[in-house]
């Protein structure tokens, strides 16, 4: 068993790793590039979504509740369409900062169970490889385990979320590199 403390230099090697890593992808690559598209007539909707007073949250629509799903109002609306979910963010410009600050917070709490889970497998002088299957698979169920419910219920596109998934295979591989390679010997 290798305590956490012990793994302070991968977890923050496989965190800097994978900022790294995902900035290549989404900035040099084209990869995510169809992921999202423009609405057919922008401004009005925004203008629409601007008079009707639209707040920052998670919409769907049309929107009824459990109960009222099966009435022919809700069966009418659902066939005349359209139907979808729509998140609205605080208006103004995106701190880029502040997500690209968060995102490498959000890898180094994966990369903390990452070091946390292989730290109970292995003790130190471990295989490369064996604390890079544990480690890889750890880090990559953190990152993609939780895509494919995105088009399940959310109607998101499966080809978003197969990117995304392969998104999460290439943090996982990083992540397993950085843990086999700087494993306490």
């Amino acid at each position: 068993m290798v305590s956490i403390t012990a793994l302070w230099l991968p977890v923050l090697v496989a965190a800097i790793l994978v900022f790294v890593a995902s900035s290549i992808i989404h900035m040099a690559l084209p990869w995510h590039k169809k992921d999202v598209t423009q609405l057919p007539d922008e401004d009005a909707a925004m203008a629409a979504l601007r008079e009707a007073g639209v707040k920052p949250g998670d919409y769907v629509f049309p929107y009824f509740t459990p109960g009222d799903m099966g009435s022919p109002e809700a069966k009418e609306k659902y066939e005349r369409g359209p139907v979808g979910i729509l998140t609205v963010m605080n208006s103004g410009m995106p701190f880029m900062g502040s997500v690209l600050g968060l995102w490498f917070v959000y890898g180094l709490v994966i990369s903390v169970l990452v070091a946390y889970v292989t730290g109970r497998v292995f003790g130190p002088g471990a295989d490369y490889l064996a604390v890079f299957r544990i480690a890889g698979t750890v880090a990559f169920l953190a990152y993609a385990g939780s895509e494919a419910h995105r088009s399940i219920w959310w109607g998101r596109s499966w080809g978003t979320t197969l990117r995304n998934i392969v998104d999460g295979l290439v943090y996982g591989l990083v992540t397993a590199g950085a843990f086999g390679w700087l494993w306490p010997r």
